[in-house]
């Protein structure tokens, strides 16, 4: 069906636009991404045209909610339609593993968070398109974005110090987040834990950011570390604002100069891995259909495309503000132009004004048309809030540092954890260093497990939307460790125990011990 089970075509990702290329002749109209985009025309129709029978086939019997993963003998599909008839499809082949070793709403996660982050710096595809039809403007800014996105997810080998010209991604890895992640959650934030004395410093210093843009409503996001400690931002928009953040502003994303997302590890994983083969020099034609991602930042090929998730391209200035040139200047100078995000509740454009002193990060939301005069007028805002915060923001620094427990800060003893809060959209794991210590066996059980509770939920939204289903799973995995997972009033946790006795009963009291320590008792039986 157009799918190659070859191995240099582990994976493939495509963003394609129902509206358009359905006249004969026409077909390529609808294609607005395709990775690798290396793979020859026919071969990239094949693809979307099988996607496409599939979206229309399964809409026949969900003509609200067309399918969102299909699994064939030899590959996965994986559907998200972010905007009406824009669909995003990720095919991964199969491994000869007899357990799964990724989960399809994982992958899902990826396609949404993508499209996110493109709309908060590029605005919606739709957009995009309506503003030039042709579509050259949107492929090449999906292009570039998704290109940089892919790369900050390469692993890099040791031995690799250096890359030229396009050949960046000989040696190197992308990692599909796969078992080893099951007890992270994507599409959340982690929450720094404050005592009560901090939270009201910390209010204190958001109401200085207001007061220093008093002319119009401002927004804040305040990270200590990798954590969340402030926001006054809708939900949707702090997810956004703090996955760029923790990818490229806080203190260890600049000191480290590569991504901190949670899917780069260490050792020889071969399961999930797509190699450099797939990610091969685009043709000369697919390179004037999608256009080259290597371009500078600045005018190319006939468009401006800013690439926001280019990496070492933000540093921290004399003044403790992180300045970047990846918006260009402003005309007739040699001031870098702020960045600018779109909010996704209001639909502004805002200025984004980071600020840095040691391990606390503070992001500043300005509206664009609250300041006529351009750089000059944030300038004089960034100067303001210097002058009304620059004491608080030592203070909160000096005492999150002094109570912050390091990066084993919620480590439990004797636990494998992670706790979601979908309502809020918060998630709290043990430390990646511990859950390395697990078992492949334990991993392996835990990633099944996550498949049936996340299938068992969505069979449970499409039958009643108004219906919060409570769950309880314990699994005992071939290792003899206990896999356990409770839902209840849209709050997840997920545990593995790999040094409880050998009976239930004891695993159910290591589990409730947990919920009233650390959950308040929220997933307790009584």
């Amino acid at each position: 069906m157009g799918l190659s089970s070859s191995s240099n075509e582990s994976i493939q990702l495509c963003i394609f636009d129902l509206r358009r290329g359905q006249n004969e002749g026409q077909e390529l109209d609808k294609i607005l991404f395709f990775f690798p985009s290396g793979l020859p025309f026919s071969k990239q129709l094949s693809v979307i045209g099988l996607s496409e029978g599939l979206i229309t086939f399964t809409r026949i019997f969900s003509p609200e909610a067309a399918c969102d993963s299909i699994e064939a003998e030899r590959h996965s599909h994986v559907f998200h339609e972010p905007e009406p008839d824009i669909w995003m499809v990720m095919v991964v082949a199969k491994s000869n593993d007899s357990e799964p070793i990724w989960r399809d709403d994982a992958l899902r996660k990826v396609l949404k968070e993508t499209h996110s982050l493109f709309v908060m710096f590029h605005g919606s595809v739709r957009a995009m398109l309506e503003k030039e039809p042709a579509g050259g403007l949107v492929r090449r800014h999906l292009y570039s974005f998704i290109m940089d996105y892919l790369r900050a997810c390469i692993k890099r080998s040791p031995s690799d110090d250096c890359c030229c010209g396009n050949d960046f991604l000989v040696g190197k890895k992308f990692l599909l987040p796969s078992f080893r992640d099951c007890l992270k959650e994507r599409g959340t934030v982690q929450m720094l834990t404050i005592t009560r004395e901090a939270a009201i410093e910390v209010q204190s210093l958001v109401r200085a950011f207001e007061s220093s843009a008093v002319t119009t409503p401002c927004y804040s996001l305040i990270l200590f570390q990798d954590l969340l400690v402030s926001t006054t931002l809708s939900p949707d928009d702090t997810i956004n604002l703090f996955t760029y953040a923790v990818l490229r502003l806080t203190p260890h994303a600049l000191s480290s100069g590569a991504s901190s997302w949670s899917y780069l590890r260490k050792g020889n994983v071969t399961s999930n891995v797509v190699t450099e083969t797939n990610v091969t020099h685009p043709s000369s034609m697919s390179e004037s259909f999608y256009g080259s991602s290597d371009a500078s930042p600045g005018e190319d090929n006939n468009y401006h495309v800013v690439r926001p998730l280019q990496s070492d391209k933000w540093s921290k200035g004399k003044d403790g503000y992180l300045v970047t040139d990846l918006w260009g200047a402003e005309v007739g100078t040699w001031v870098f132009a702020t960045p600018t995000v779109l909010l996704q509740q209001t639909g502004e454009r805002m200025y984004l004004c980071a600020y840095q002193h040691r391990s606390l990060t503070l992001m500043l939301l300005i509206p664009i048309s609250s300041i006529p005069n351009g750089e000059q007028g944030v300038s004089a805002v960034k100067q303001q809030v210097l002058e009304n915060a620059s004491l608080k923001i030592l203070k909160i620094e000096e005492k999150l540092s002094k109570g912050w427990g390091g990066e084993n800060a919620y480590h439990v003893g004797g636990y494998r954890y992670l706790l979601v809060d979908g309502d809020r959209n918060v998630s709290r794991a043990s430390p990646a260093t511990k859950v390395t210590t697990l078992t492949k066996e334990s991993l392996l059980a835990m990633n099944k497990l996550r498949q049936e509770v996340e299938l068992e939920k969505s069979r449970a939204k499409l039958g009643d939307h108004n219906c919060e289903k409570d769950l309880e799973v314990c699994i005992r995995a071939k290792n003899n460790a206990w896999v356990i997972s409770r839902v209840t009033r849209g709050k997840e946790l997920y545990m593995v125990l790999e040094k409880a006795n050998e009976t239930l009963l004891y695993a159910s009291d290591a589990v409730e011990k947990f919920s009233n320590r650390y959950c308040d008792g929220t997933f307790s039986l009584d």
